[in-house]
């Protein structure tokens, strides 16, 4: 049975991957960790917790010398919109905690898995169905920490051996956390403000198409990938995926169809169009497709049914 240390735990990812890693291997075999003592708090209500600092290599061994553990899911990231205030900050932190969960899985034999994104791309990427080889050359220190990790991890498995597998997540819409600085954050945001004022004010322009996954795929795809056969890989760092594409307006458009008194407006920060316009429209993820038999399950009406009713239930509960 494997055991699993999911770095970051409390995020937007690890807030649903932990549970999802529990039903298939075992409370006891996943250890989720975190920086912040509170959130650490309140992941060890429902799963084994401790507090840890990626960028503290001794204490980081020792966790997993003591615990065993064979899967590292590095989820360490300050994101697109947030990183763009303090590039230094966000490149300490993303490539610390990658170069330390790279080296240590060298050194005790782990798997290791680490999200990249559709900020690896940028502005000279082509735009409509993004190949999965192509030209990266990102504007933000997010996607060059991004494309940076991909190498880096391929560098590792290429030199040491180390079984580093990746995909390259577009925006994730989910119920579980709320939103943490990212462009495609605006996806999920508007499902709380509908039910609560029922009006959103847009940060991202009406007409930018980006690709976006429903979290349950996300986590279906994170650990497809790391029980797939290594010998069926041909790219380790990074896999494509995707499920949906829209714009803004788009979205906001199909949830009026649900809640008629839903209205909408823009105020455009831009950075985040900056950001957002150099991203792709759409990805070609038939390499996932291919290579390990990637499938997403659910459609952009599926999704929006489903965010409605989970974020009406946390807006009565009083959760937002």
């Amino acid at each position: 049975m494997k055991r699993i240390l999911v770095l970051g735990a409390g995020g937007q990812i690890g807030t649903e991957l932990v549970p999802h890693l529990q039903n298939l291997y075992g409370s006891d075999n996943v250890i989720a960790a975190d920086l912040k003592p509170e959130v650490v708090e309140k992941l060890g209500r429902t799963s084994r917790a401790v507090m840890l600092n990626a960028l503290d290599i001794e204490s980081y061994a020792k966790l997993l010398k003591n615990e065993r553990i064979d899967s590292i899911y590095n989820l360490v990231a300050l994101l697109s919109a947030t990183g763009e205030k303090n590039p230094q900050l966000a490149w300490n932190l993303n490539m610390g905690a990658l170069l330390n969960s790279l080296n240590l899985a060298k050194d005790f034999n782990c798997a290791v898995f680490t999200p990249s994104s559709i900020g690896a791309f940028g502005e000279n990427t082509p735009h409509y169905k993004t190949p999965q080889d192509t030209v990266m050359r990102p504007n933000t220190i997010y996607g060059v920490c991004k494309v940076s990790g991909e190498l880096l991890s391929d560098y590792y498995h290429t030199r040491f051996g180390v079984d580093a597998r990746s995909v390259r997540f577009p925006g994730i819409i989910s119920n579980g956390a709320l939103p943490g600085g990212g462009t495609t954050d605006y996806a999920v945001e508007v499902f709380y403000e509908v039910i609560k004022h029922g009006r959103y004010t847009c940060e991202v322009p009406k007409d930018t198409y980006m690709d976006m996954l429903y979290m349950p795929d996300a986590l279906e795809a994170t650990t497809q990938l790391m029980e797939a056969d290594p010998a069926k890989l041909v790219h380790r760092n990074s896999f494509n995926v995707t499920s949906m594409s829209f714009t803004p307006e788009q979205l906001f458009t199909e949830i009026k169809k649900r809640i008629p008194s839903f209205t909408w407006d823009y105020n455009v920060d831009p950075v985040k169009a900056q950001i957002s316009a150099s991203w792709p429209d759409c990805l070609d993820d038939s390499c996932a497709r291919e290579e390990w038999g990637w499938n997403p399950k659910w459609g952009m009406d599926q999704m929006i049914d489903d965010m409605l009713a989970a974020c009406k239930k946390k807006v009565e509960n009083g959760e937002y």
